[in-house]
């Protein structure tokens, strides 16, 4: 099932605060954003059985989510043969995850990545699943295909923790890019040893967190069983997407506009600053599978 598009209007309310929109998008000229007819696809898909009475995955049931997420971002209906077109058997791969205690990328996904990544040919030697450490690390080194995947929550620095902000491990300074509420987070996927590598993107939306305060806050009240996965080629799609979710559930919660603090500017000038892909609501084609309940964007 595909859903409604977006409108511009609906994503100024929901999904960033008045001097953000003012700042980064009503503000700025239409020509800074991606320009042409090219529409970037996120897949939103859940399921209301992902996870049990204690927030744990179902294996079966995430590998199905999995699969379906991106047979239909791909347009390729045979799930093996869609994960070929992602990695190919002389790839070297590394699948860059979050360790964050309170919320980490879930140990069965790594799981099941490292999973479809075998079957498509790649070499066990010749793939690696980590966060922290990964400029030591072999297949990173050397790595010419890599699946970005981590949990979607709010941060103290950024706004969100996305998938841009998931990339400030391949630095060996991850500080160098905090200033001014880690605004180039973008910038680093401009380097050589990044650039042009990324096959995949996963926000994990599975139990978001939507608010909280302080630089390592963390409440399960402000986590919900979302129960999905949003999936696509374009991580800054997915991230504005994902933001729009995160607003959504606030307004919902808190029963009034509660806009991220710090605003999550870091996805938007992605777009417009350093044309990494798409923040514009009118060029993302959001399709949504499965469960519908409660879906709130």
């Amino acid at each position: 099932m595909q859903g409604k598009g977006i409108t511009r209007r609906d994503f100024i309310k929901g999904s960033t605060s008045a001097a953000l929109a003012g700042a980064l998008y009503l503000g700025t000229p239409a020509s800074l954003f991606s320009s042409g007819p090219y529409r970037s696809r996120v897949v939103l898909v859940r399921d209301r059985d992902v996870l049990d009475r204690l927030q744990r995955p179902n294996r079966e049931v995430l590998s199905r989510m999995l699969d379906q997420a991106v047979t239909t971002l791909l347009d390729i209906p045979d799930p093996a043969e869609a994960w070929r077109s992602l990695v190919q058997p002389e790839d070297v791969v590394g699948i860059k995850t979050n360790v964050w205690t309170y919320l980490r990328t879930p140990k069965v996904l790594e799981e099941l990545l490292r999973e479809r990544v075998l079957r498509a040919g790649i070499s066990r030697r010749n793939i690696s699943v980590l966060d922290r450490g990964i400029l030591l690390d072999r297949v990173f080194r050397q790595a010419t295909a890599l699946i970005n995947v981590r949990p979607l929550r709010t941060h103290y620095w950024s706004g969100v923790g996305s998938l841009v902000k998931n990339y400030i491990m391949f630095v060996p300074q991850p500080s160098d890019y905090h200033g001014d509420t880690c605004a180039d987070l973008a910038s680093i996927w401009r380097l050589p040893h990044v650039q042009g590598r990324t096959r995949l993107n996963i926000l994990v939306v599975l139990t978001p967190l939507f608010h909280g305060s302080g630089p390592h806050h963390f409440n399960p009240r402000y986590t919900w069983a979302y129960k999905g996965l949003l999936v696509g080629t374009d991580p800054v799609a997915v991230d504005a997407t994902g933001v729009r979710l995160l607003q959504a559930k606030r307004r919902e919660y808190f029963g009034e506009e509660r806009p991220l603090n710090p605003p999550p500017k870091h996805i938007f000038l992605a777009d417009s600053r350093h044309h990494l892909g798409v923040a514009d609501p009118t060029k993302i084609e959001l399709v949504r599978l499965g469960w519908d309940e409660d879906v709130l964007i």
